[in-house]
């Protein structure tokens, strides 16, 4: 099977953003995103970003144009939201993002009217049912395709590094987990979900697509569910392994990173150098210690096995990527990498909400959609002096 990679500018910026809807009093989600869709897709028509309702009718999707930079894709992602809320404000919804909802039960969803979101459940059933999870996708645009699969693999060290500053998935259906991101470990229960097979090439890429479209598993690439995955519709590597974020500054910040990375790994390819790989089981551990312990987590740095606290290592990292960060202009934005690390994820905050009110998972919620929104816009904290 032939893949195609489409021409994309390098280093360009896309990105995703999964929303969900809900009471204000309540806090519970609303399944009314068929109530005013058709009239938002036809006021935006004309933008650069889109507004698209997603499998359960809970929940909708902002996509930002193309962006040269970080800044350009997140005040897309902005415009769009003003734009939602133009709708949802006087019909009592209100937005918040994090990986899963507090308490609410799958079984009071209801899945969108489209055809392969029906033959999704009817082939997963439970796991599908359950599928009450929220993340960003991140793409970044690769000029040749022999980088994509080396960079997805250089990519996959840093996954825990990810999953670890937008962990915001701590309570599942009414249970406080344990985990900083339940999401990472529900959403791999999907076919062709989970971490990226470790493949060497595009060539081994179109070998693995034509085995699962040949036998059925699949019926073409967008149905590649993995944690990092080419996107050859858009000629990008896109991240999908991070929980939604609780605020557009968070969003920014992650963005800059998976931008830096991928530039940096770029560029040792362009010098001749050939780029790291961890040995998969290492990759799937560090994946599930993110999951469970995020910003508090020990993981395996390289080949030899090394451990380094996840907060080191991405000092570390954030220290020494810092000059591409201001060459791509997002320097500010990657500098939000360090206010997480410093003032925590979204999965601390909510914990500590539940705790100082004795468990109530209301009162996360309405946190959450505080944070959503009165939290400032990119360019109203990227004006603050302090930052």
């Amino acid at each position: 099977m032939t893949v195609p990679f489409a021409t994309s500018a390098r280093s360009s910026v896309g990105l995703e953003w999964e929303l969900m809807l809900a009471d204000p009093q309540t806090g519970d989600l609303v399944g009314r995103a068929p109530e005013f869709l058709s009239e938002l897709e036809e006021r935006t028509e004309l933008e650069r970003y889109t507004v698209t309702g997603e499998l359960l009718t809970n929940t909708i999707e902002v996509t930002s144009g193309i962006g040269d930079t970080v800044a350009a894709a997140v005040d897309d992602i902005g415009d769009a939201i003003a734009q939602v809320r133009s709708l949802t404000s006087p019909r009592g919804i209100e937005l918040l993002c994090a990986g899963s909802h507090p308490f609410a039960q799958w079984y009071d969803q209801q899945v969108t009217d489209k055809t392969r979101y029906h033959t999704l459940i009817e082939r997963t059933q439970w796991w599908g049912r359950n599928m009450m999870i929220w993340g960003i996708h991140v793409h970044v645009g690769v000029e040749d395709v022999n980088k994509v699969l080396p960079i997805i693999g250089a990519l996959a060290t840093y996954l825990p590094h990810l999953q670890a500053l937008s962990a915001s998935s701590p309570f599942w259906a009414g249970d406080r987990t344990g985990y900083a991101s339940n999401r990472a470990l529900v959403f791999q229960q999907l076919p062709t979900a989970g971490l990226p097979w470790p493949l060497e090439d595009w060539a081994q890429y179109e070998g693995y697509l034509d085995d699962m479209v040949r036998t059925g598993v699949m019926d073409d690439a967008t149905e590649v569910r993995w944690d990092i995955r080419p996107a050859p519709r858009w000629g990008t590597i896109e991240v999908r392994a991070c929980d939604g974020m609780s605020t557009l500054p968070e969003l920014a910040a992650v963005a800059a990173l998976v931008q830096v990375l991928v530039e940096h790994f770029s560029r040792e390819l362009d010098e001749g150098r050939t780029l790291e790989h961890l040995q998969p089981w290492f990759v799937r551990e560090n994946k599930w210690r993110a999951a469970r312990y995020g910003l508090d987590a020990r993981v395996i740095v390289d080949r030899a096995g090394t451990q380094r606290p996840v907060l080191d290592h991405l000092a570390e990292t954030v220290e020494r990527l810092r000059p591409i960060a201001e060459e791509l202009h997002c320097a500010r934005e990657f500098a939000g990498v360090e206010r997480i690390a410093a003032q925590g994820a979204s999965y601390a905050r909510q914990l500590a909400v539940a705790d100082a009110s004795d468990g109530d998972l209301r009162a996360v919620v309405h946190h959450l959609i505080r944070e959503f929104r009165e939290g400032p816009s990119l360019r109203e904290h990227l004006s603050d002096p302090a930052v």
